[in-house]
């Protein structure tokens, strides 16, 4: 293994130090670990620099998205949103890192609810919009009209809808 200098977090706007370690024992995955402010990638030694730069980024951009999903506690905030809309509270609520096509995913049957990790940074209004339509499937579980009018028991539902259509760049009214 041959270990390569630290980035310099400003190299890739981060608050984290990056080191990275080539390995000849590893063929084709990339991996990292996170210690205090310094993530260690571990890369294939065969990688270019490009895709070293692209391997990092990456992994610069899952941490700062799981370190921020740390400071919202999702089960207080579905509680509390619950109670504000009349909606029953979800057995289950936790942050997605795989969720790419949609913002949140509930399974009625088991009360589970799933959110986007993808949130992350998003206005708070945003996050509790999709809380509140995750939960809503709880009470009925299609976008039917009365799906809906639950749904806008949220007053801000129809900006938030808006402002992920524009960042997903979608025109579906679904969100």
């Amino acid at each position: 293994m041959t270990e390569g200098p630290a980035y310099q977090p400003s190299l890739f706007d981060s608050a984290f130090d990056v080191r990275v370690i080539r390995s000849k024992r590893r063929k084709r995955s990339v991996a990292a670990r996170l210690d205090g402010r310094l993530i260690t990638v571990t890369i294939p030694a065969w990688m270019s620099k490009h895709e070293e730069s692209e391997s990092v980024r990456e992994m610069i951009k899952r941490f700062e998205r799981k370190t921020a999903t740390m400071s919202v506690d999702l089960v207080e905030r579905a509680r509390k949103l619950a109670s504000t809309y009349r909606l029953p509270e979800p057995a289950s609520i936790e942050w997605a890192d795989d969720l790419t096509a949609v913002w949140g995913l509930c399974t009625p049957s088991t009360a589970h609810v799933r959110v986007s990790a993808r949130l992350v940074g998003f206005p708070m209004w945003v996050l509790d919009y999709v809380i509140v339509h995750e939960l809503a499937h709880l009470v009925v579980d299609r976008h039917d009209a009365e799906f809906w009018k639950v749904v806008n028991r949220y007053p801000k539902a129809e900006r938030a809808i808006g402002y992920l259509i524009a960042k997903s760049g979608s025109d579906d009214d679904q969100c």
